[in-house]
């Protein structure tokens, strides 16, 4: 398990929490959307209402995933930094070897 957690974040793992969070927030404009029509909002004034309620709403109630989603991102950032670095520090040895 620790050689895993030291070659960084997997992609999958990176792209299902990336995957959750879009459907979540699809998911949220939905339901509110359909409140929206069940109110009597129809068409583009109900979709626009719904987006414009989803934005906040999804800031607050889908934190959790939007932090999973965010840490992810910094470790598959950082691991590729790591990497590069690995790599350019291997490079110029050769290169003072000759």
């Amino acid at each position: 398990m620790d050689e895993q957690q030291s070659k960084g974040p997997s992609f999958a793992g990176w792209l299902g929490s990336m995957w959750l969070y879009t459907i979540l927030r699809f998911g949220l404009f939905l339901v509110l959307w359909g409140v929206i029509v069940l109110a009597g909002l129809h068409g583009f004034a109900g979709a626009f209402v719904a987006v414009l309620l989803s934005i906040p709403l999804s800031y607050v109630l889908l934190s959790v995933p939007r932090a999973r989603f965010a840490a992810n991102l910094e470790q598959r950032v950082n691991a590729h930094r790591d990497n590069r670095a690995d790599l350019d520090q291997k490079l110029a040895g050769e290169d003072d070897i000759d």
